[in-house]
């Protein structure tokens, strides 16, 4: 059964950096375009970056860009997402999400298959 597995998360302080991974069960995913999302409670879930199936294109939400990089490595079924100079704001449950075809799409309901979430606290 193809699933997405999350790691990485944890508590840090602000201005600091956390590295999310997510590992696919298979290699039908390197057809895939695949991204991150995030959830903070009482909130609706938001796009945070994506990345095409090949790993050229990436996009990220306003919010992160020149603090996020999305990344993939096809030849071991692997996204990352670095992030850093990390606030309070980013604070949430951040989960991995894949699609059939080649770029990213922005909206949750555009991804079919999802990781469990890994929490993310940004806090002193």
């Amino acid at each position: 059964q193809a699933q997405l597995v999350e790691s990485g998360g944890g508590l840090v302080q602000p201005g600091g950096s956390l590295r999310l991974s997510c590992a696919a069960s298979n290699r039908a995913f390197r057809s895939h375009s695949m991204a991150w999302f995030r959830q903070a409670p009482g909130k609706e879930r938001e796009f945070v970056a994506g990345i095409s199936a090949n790993g050229v294109f990436a996009d990220y939400a306003d919010s992160v860009k020149g603090r996020f990089t999305i990344s993939r490595d096809n030849a071991e079924n692997m996204m990352a997402m670095q992030m850093r100079s990390l606030k309070p704001g980013d604070t949430g449950v951040y989960y991995c999400a894949s699609r059939r075809g080649d770029l990213a799409a922005l909206t949750a309901p555009s991804y079919e298959l999802w990781g469990q979430g890994t929490q993310v606290t940004v806090s002193s």
